[in-house]
């Protein structure tokens, strides 16, 4: 290639940078979200998009309700060791069925940092109960507060934000219903890499008027 048409070349690459082709959908460029608002109560938002999921939500009054619900899905399922690292819900569980054994135990017990009721999603930390508490026992039983609630995962993030500032957790998960593949066959598999089965119990901790 010779001198003069290489510089025509670069006159062509100057003249395309100086006048780029126009977006030819503006207005889908915006910072806005693309997602419907809410449409209804945020706690029925996150029920129904939770269950979908396959999860099992209870929704509480108060912790004296949850305590009776929980007492009940022990006895249903006639659990005999359950595995909690978290000292406030220590209480919640009859001391003949609590154990140690994270390995052994036939559902663990964790709080959440926040509920994100679009996905049906919880966010959990490395701050509740650490970082296998929620994925290694068959069956995880997370215990939220309606106060957690948020709509999208932007907003769950900001609560983070709020929370920690600039010491944010080294991990930070959204888990969205049980752990579930499928093959090359399409055929899903639940419980493969999580637990097979979540509860949800959600405690309304609003102020009274």
């Amino acid at each position: 290639m010779n001198a003069t048409a290489k510089n025509n070349i670069l006159k062509k690459i100057r003249l395309a940078l100086a006048h780029p082709t126009p977006i030819p959908f503006p207005k889908s460029e915006g910072s806005g979200s693309v997602f419907q608002s809410l449409q209804q109560d945020i706690v029925v938002e996150f029920a129904e998009q939770f269950t979908q999921l396959q999860g099992k939500f209870s929704f509480c009054v108060d912790e004296k309700e949850l305590g009776e619900q929980f007492i009940n899905l022990c006895y249903r399922h006639q659990w005999t060791k359950i595995f909690c690292a978290e000292e406030k819900w220590l209480q919640l569980i009859p001391p003949t069925i609590l154990t140690d054994d994270i390995i052994n135990c036939e559902a663990s017990v964790t709080t959440c940092e926040a509920l994100v009721a679009r996905t049906g999603s919880l966010v959990l930390s490395a701050q509740n109960s650490g970082r296998i508490n929620s994925v290694y026992a068959p069956v995880h039983i997370c215990i939220a507060y309606t106060s957690q609630l948020t709509y999208d995962i932007k907003n769950a993030l900001q609560l983070l934000k709020q929370k920690y500032r600039d010491k944010l957790p080294s991990m930070i998960s959204f888990a969205t219903g049980p752990s579930r593949t499928a093959d090359i066959e399409k055929t899903l598999v639940v419980g493969v890499h999580g637990p097979k089965e979540v509860y949800c119990f959600l405690v309304d901790d609003a102020p009274i008027p």
